[in-house]
């Protein structure tokens, strides 16, 4: 007989999902809208001379997937050598501070977000009713300040007792990944304490955020199962590695149909 997650992990109580690459099959957006920010400034000049072009899947994975807008372009400009100004938040988009830079990221973003519908992983249905059917409460998390429309335009947020995106984040002033700051008050608003919660991430800010987060257990969703994918996961704090969340409601007991 398999073992159910809740076997192995008994005060798993609450499951708070990451959103970009976890339910949406929207990262491959953020980091073509990355690319155009990044390349737009690089190709100007404005970051030196010499600098190759932005890679959207090494890059992306190791230094912006799953971190605020402000804190993916620093620590993409911290990686290249480019000091900036931090500037302020209201900075129009541009090459001359960190926020406008991320103001670059977020013009690109809701253009293609204006032409581009975005796609539901064909899992994500199933899987969080079958977890539903378990009584476990829900909650998706994201540091974009997209993922409740797109969330709400896919119908998922029915299948969700709470959502917390970058416009909470902001609002509440709470750090981005890999700061737990965002999960652990979605636990709170869940009532559930993160030791009984497990956090559902594919990018390695976001399995820090749930490690550093004292979470019960942090799974990492490899969908792309490129070489290595699933060895960097846990290093950076996965303690359970699935291909997808059918694997994952089949592991709670619930089982996805």
């Amino acid at each position: 007989m398999r073992m159910g997650l809740r076997e192995v992990v008994p005060e798993v109580r609450a499951v708070l999902f990451d959103t970009d690459g976890v339910l949406l099959d929207s990262a491959v957006l953020h980091a073509a809208a990355w690319k155009r920010a990044f390349d737009a400034c690089l190709t100007a000049g404005a970051f030196g001379t010499g600098q190759p072009a932005f890679d959207e899947t090494d890059e992306y994975t190791a230094l912006v997937d799953g971190k605020s807008r402000f804190d993916g372009a620093r620590d993409f400009l911290r990686a290249r050598g480019v000091a900036l100004p931090a500037g302020t938040p209201d900075d129009p988009p541009g090459c001359a501070t960190v926020w406008a830079v991320a103001a670059a990221k977020e013009r690109a973003m809701a253009a293609t977000l204006r032409d581009t519908a975005v796609r539901v992983y064909s899992d994500v249905a199933p899987a969080l009713r079958a977890l539903r059917d378990a009584s476990l409460p829900l909650a998706a998390v994201s540091a974009s300040r997209h993922a409740r429309p797109l969330l709400a335009a896919a119908g998922l947020d029915l299948l969700l007792d709470t959502v917390l995106d970058g416009t909470d984040a902001a609002r509440l002033g709470l750090p981005g990944k890999p700061d737990p700051a965002l999960f652990l008050a979605a636990a709170h608003r869940l009532g559930t304490p993160p030791d009984r919660a497990a956090v559902v991430e594919d990018a390695l800010a976001g399995v820090q955020a749930g490690r550093r987060g004292g979470f019960a257990l942090v799974v990492g969703v490899d969908r792309r199962a490129a070489p290595g994918t699933a060895d960097a996961l846990r290093r950076h704090g996965a303690g359970l590695v699935v291909p997808d969340l059918t694997a994952l409601a089949a592991r709670l007991g619930g089982g996805a149909a």
